[in-house]
């Protein structure tokens, strides 16, 4: 101690600093290194503030494994939005003008992020690194929103869109163009090659009614042949397995490292290039780790998905509380009814992680309410008990009477796995105010279970589980009214039966 003190003292008169600066050993001793320090890695070893080889190759490999953690939260959207813009394929829709309807609803088959029963749904993918400039005619009467290659909000289209609902056309451009922008279109100007519009249409003069306004409205085409348009070819996807979802092991960083390689450099700002470069992703290079690297990165891969699941089951961040005032179990899948940021215009990670794990579709328009329109959402994942559901109990949700909304309202089982509708005997795992044969209490209120196998009496208000599933619901509110968006009237919590 008394040569670092004199080496100290040494680089302070270097210095010329007063003769009065004395520094106290506590001060000292917080700005110096000792020679063994226990962690949780475990033993670090130096001699003098160096550290041993040793220790140096303990530390690199904890570094690159929590750039390797982060890697995953932070790429996590493009991984899961380039999932859904490649998913089309396996059912033959390779080109912008093949698109995939939901033309009978969404079953359960797909895996597919918490996708609901009870709207029909458009996918169309574009590339404009194929394409050039791309028109899209969007059909009146939808709502959605065009996403980028990181899964960022670009614009909305239908009823919150340029369009109003009306339908028009939408002139997509691909990054650093530069050429003469036509008139007669709304602009998308995009930072990605690669985007997703994710459309649904209003089923409330019929499922065909709704499908047939899609294919024979929308419209896909390069700007480069407006005057001789590809024709569209509508493929459905109602019945059909395929797969939307992004790996969760080490094939995560395989499927990123393509997705950087062929976008555009406008896709990351410099420090996401960095960390994804840190662990040997970048543009324009081969994605080859070593032995040891790869060894690395699948086990953070591993603590990274547990962490993304820790997010969405237990959140610490504010926000996520349907009802913060009570014990409720009820969450948001926006936080604070916000895309990602905190009122002082920070990222917030864990809500954006929380939302790209578990959901699609990002825009404002499904965050923020809108008394009367759109829908709104309370998500329980944890029982009255705050204990994850289990597939093998029956549990027992009551509704309150006089149910806040313009429309309807639907609750559809999900599975804790895929975060997709849960595969049981119900193709169609949902039940609400649309259920044919659903029952009312007679103080007006209703009852739904969840179990195995239903109630008797209660089949018509039961949603199937499995004995060695676990599970989570999706209570969702169509056109919710004020004393939903205010917390007047609430769902009750989901208690345990038997």
């Amino acid at each position: 101690m008394k040569n670092r003190v004199s080496s100290l003292a040494l680089a302070f008169s270097l210095l010329a600093l007063p003769a009065q600066a004395d520094v106290s050993d506590e001060e000292l001793n917080s700005i110096l290194t000792p020679d063994s320090v226990k962690t949780s890695i475990g033993k670090l070893e130096f001699f003098d503030g160096t550290p041993t080889a040793e220790t140096a190759e303990l530390v690199y490999d904890n570094l690159d494994r929590m750039r390797g953690v982060d890697a995953f939260l932070k790429g996590m959207p493009g991984a899961s939005v380039n999932a859904l813009i490649d998913s089309p394929k396996a059912l033959g829709a390779t080109k912008s003008n093949q698109v995939v309807i939901m033309d009978k609803l969404m079953d359960s088959k797909p895996l597919y992020l918490t996708g609901n029963t009870s709207t029909l749904y458009a996918l169309p993918g574009l590339d404009l690194k194929a394409d050039g400039p791309t028109v899209v005619e969007v059909p009146p009467n939808m709502l959605g929103a065009f996403n980028d290659a990181w899964f960022r909000f670009v614009q909305d289209v239908g009823k919150a869109g340029k369009d109003q609902g009306k339908g028009g056309k939408y002139l997509v451009l691909p990054p650093g163009y530069a050429g003469k922008i036509p008139d007669g279109y709304f602009v998308v100007k995009s930072r990605t090659y690669r985007l997703w519009l994710f459309m649904r249409g209003d089923i409330s003069k019929g499922v065909e009614v709704a499908a047939k306004n899609v294919t024979d409205n929308l419209k896909i085409y390069p700007l480069s042949k407006k005057n001789n348009p590809p024709k569209m070819e509508f493929i459905s996807g109602t019945g059909k397995s395929f797969n939307t979802i992004h790996s969760n092991d080490f094939s995560f960083y395989e499927h990123l490292a393509h997705i950087i390689d062929y976008e555009s450099d406008e896709m990351l700002d410099p420090e996401l290039r960095g960390l994804f470069a840190s662990i040997g992703i970048e543009k324009g290079k081969p994605f080859e780790p070593d032995a040891r690297m790869k060894k690395i990165l699948t086990d953070a891969v591993a603590i990274a998905n547990a962490t993304a699941r820790s997010i969405v089951w237990y959140p610490r961040i504010d926000g996520a509380l349907l009802y913060p005032d009570t014990k409720s179990a009820w969450m948001m899948a926006y936080a604070d009814r916000n895309v990602f940021f905190t009122e002082n215009g920070a990222m917030n990670s864990d809500a954006r992680s929380m939302f790209h794990y578990a959901y699609t579709g990002v825009t404002p328009a499904m965050a923020k309410p809108r008394v009367g329109r759109g829908s709104q959402y309370g998500i329980a994942y944890l029982d009255a008990t705050k204990k994850p559901f289990d597939g093998s109990k029956t549990y027992k949700l009551n509704i309150p009477k006089d149910v806040p909304v313009n429309d309807f309202w639907a609750l559809t089982a999900y599975d804790a796995q895929t975060r997709s509708q849960l595969q049981t005997d119900q193709p169609y795992p949902s039940v609400g105010s649309q259920t044919k044969g659903f029952k009312q209490n007679s103080d007006g209120s209703y009852d739904v279970y969840f179990a195995p196998k239903a109630p008797e009496g209660q089949e018509n208000n039961w949603l199937q589980t499995m004995p060695d599933k676990s599970w989570f619901t999706i209570l969702r509110m169509y056109g919710p009214l004020e004393p939903f968006i205010d917390g007047t009237w609430r769902p009750g919590e989901i208690e345990v039966v038997k």
